[in-house]
């Protein structure tokens, strides 16, 4: 499948903007950590891109995402690629996150979505942006309050990275799309 199949897919279950973006995010921090630990690009790119496409139909676990790896077996996606974006869900229990890419994704979901919020509460908005910001919005209980902190650091202990370092480096991945989400 090409990116404009992956995106196609996207549109055709998405309408609410803020999560296609959140989902171009999580894309673009993917495709950023495949190119640092030399992994398959286009594979943690499509990753990142597809792990919530079903999110807006079916919301409640584990529908999501059980009902959109349903839809991409049935297109022909490969099973390392379907796998991960069931492993994203703490939920599935029988769908532990195993590899990098899986392990990746954990790490790139919940954290993009918050920098993304921390973002558009400043006027320079990703520029210049620092992890200690970044970690000062973190203890606000009640700023991004659906983001969980836990996730957060689980993730990053997860994939092997220092918080801070897993921060800087998704801020920067995001600044190289910064247009696309409305940044």
């Amino acid at each position: 499948m090409s990116r404009a199949d992956d995106v196609a897919l996207v549109r055709e279950f998405t309408s609410n903007e803020a999560l296609v973006r959140h989902m171009f995010a999580v894309e673009a921090a993917m495709r950023a950590y495949a190119a640092k630990f030399g992994e398959d690009v286009e594979k943690w790119g499509q990753v990142g891109l597809l792990h919530d496409f079903d999110y807006e139909r079916w919301p409640t676990p584990p529908d999501h995402p059980l009902k959109g790896a349903e839809i991409l077996q049935a297109k022909g996606y490969a099973d390392d690629v379907i796998y991960a974006i069931k492993s994203h869900a703490d939920y599935l229990t029988d769908c532990p996150r195993v590899s990098q890419m899986d392990k990746a994704l954990y790490a790139c979901d919940e954290l993009s979505g918050f920098i993304v919020a921390c973002a558009r509460v400043r006027p320079e908005r990703l520029a210049g942006m620092a992890a200690s910001s970044v970690r000062k919005k973190m203890k606000q209980a009640t700023f991004a309050a659906a983001v969980s902190r836990e996730d957060i650091q689980r993730g990053a202990d997860d994939l092997g990275v220092e918080l801070n370092e897993h921060i800087t480096f998704v801020i920067a991945a995001l600044e190289a799309i910064a247009p696309d989400l409305g940044l």
